[in-house]
């Protein structure tokens, strides 16, 4: 078997046999395929396309190019949930520990950030001494424990997916929905979850800018699973503005506490609790939607999903006093409002501004060896469909750096924008698929 031969076969629109895809995977992955062959088929990918199968043998090779976690040891059914990713999306935060706390059990792998959207372990890491570099043996013995373990993903797990990303990044061949699928879909299963419901994020702050990509990439990343023998759901999410108030690191933890006091957002609150009763319905907890949401919304009022949250805090080596008293998060030494320089409606935010305009304090990495300060941030007082007068806050600015802040307030400002005409309120929820 010869890799140009492969090549000619996709380039020509042939469908490629699940023997000429592991062959193809396996060879890039060990070295023995160069760069600028697998250049190739991702470009003859692109533009041919991949039918059901290949996906499905694609997304397969690549969880099996490296360690398939065993998760056997967890008692139970155990549930992942897969964000695409956004601006503000603290949602693993609240969702696990309101989802443990009715009996699941999750076991999840969790990357840190890059560029605007932010990561959950950076996250998690404004509680002092809290770390997700744990064993293997301590991950698995957390969640039989307590019911709930994240930690970092590792070096061992779908690494023919980290050498293809990083050459679909620089060969103009990242958005194509059968490789973005598997690329998602290859780490998930090699994480080992019986069950994996996904948050598909459209709008300006997302990948899939279209609600029609998003619903595309949603279907196709339920059915790679389902092929694989995992249960599925997907639900499709507004990011078309940040999500919550609440964007940075340490202001995000406070928002999910916050959430699990029964202080949330409306956006974000609704969204957990849809996540949440698709994890319930995967793991055969309930068997309806509604039933679901009056369990998770029992977990806050009783604040057991509050407490779940310091147990999986103090497992982790944090500081799990921080989720019963959230003021000794980091703090900002800057904290001024962002002021509105017109009355009228919030017409739209620019989502992957505000994004931005985090990076621009800290907040974010420009490169995977940034270091980033975990206590800016920005706050939102007002978002899409509100009214706003002349002079009224739209934010706070939490900075630690005069000139970042500077730099930050223009930005935000013009990331805004405001009109005589009332926007109707869009709900989070675009879809639910299944």
């Amino acid at each position: 078997m010869r890799m140009y031969d492969l090549i000619m076969k996709k380039r020509n629109g042939g469908i490629l046999t699940k023997e000429e895809i592991c062959f193809m995977i396996d060879g890039y992955t060990k070295g023995t395929i160069p760069d600028y062959q697998m250049s190739a088929m991702m470009m003859a990918i692109y533009f041919v396309g991949m039918n059901e199968e290949e996906t499905l043998h694609l997304t397969m090779a690549m969880a099996n190019s490296g360690e398939i976690l065993d998760l056997s040891e967890i008692k139970g059914i155990k549930v992942d949930k897969h964000s695409t990713g956004g601006v503000g999306d603290k949602t693993s935060l609240a969702l696990t520990p309101m989802v443990a706390a009715c009996g699941v059990k999750i076991a999840k792998m969790s990357g840190r950030g890059l560029g605007h959207t932010g990561g959950t372990i950076d996250k998690l890491e404004s509680f002092d001494g809290f770390t997700t570099g744990i064993s293997t043996k301590q991950f698995i013995s957390n969640v039989n424990d307590i019911g709930i373990s994240i930690m970092g993903q590792t070096k061992e797990l779908a690494p023919a997916d980290k050498l293809l990303y990083a050459l679909r990044d620089v060969t103009a061949t990242v958005d194509n929905m059968s490789l973005i699928a598997s690329s998602i879909m290859s780490k998930k299963l090699a994480a080992g979850a019986d069950a994996i419901v996904l948050d598909v994020k459209t709008g300006s702050g997302a990948f899939m800018k279209s609600e029609a990509d998003a619903f595309a990439l949603a279907k196709e990343m339920v059915m790679i699973g389902k092929n694989a023998g995992k249960k599925m759901m997907a639900v499709i999410s507004d990011m078309d503005q940040p999500l919550g108030r609440a964007v940075g690191n340490a202001l995000e933890v406070k928002e999910a506490i916050a959430t699990l006091n029964g202080e949330g957002p409306e956006d974000f609150t609704e969204l957990c609790m849809t996540l949440g009763s698709c994890m319930l319905l995967s793991a055969g907890v309930t068997e309806s939607r509604e039933q679901a949401e009056k369990m998770l919304k029992q977990v806050i009022d009783e604040r057991t999903a509050l407490q779940k949250l310091a147990d999986f805090v103090k497992a982790q080596g944090g500081n799990s006093e921080m989720v019963y008293k959230p003021e000794l998060l980091p703090k900002a030494s800057i904290v001024t409002p962002l002021t509105a320089p017109e009355e009228g409606y919030i017409n739209k935010i620019i989502c992957d501004e505000v994004g931005i305009c985090s990076l621009i304090l800290g907040g974010g990495r420009e490169t995977k060896e940034s270091s980033i300060d975990l206590s800016v941030g920005i706050v939102l007082e007002k978002k899409a469909g509100d009214y706003v007068k002349k002079g009224e806050t739209l934010a706070f600015i939490h900075a630690n750096d005069e000139e970042k802040r500077k730099a930050c307030e223009e930005r935000l400002l013009a990331a805004y924008r405001i009109s005589s005409e009332k926007k109707k309120k869009e709900s989070v929820i675009k879809g639910i698929l299944n």
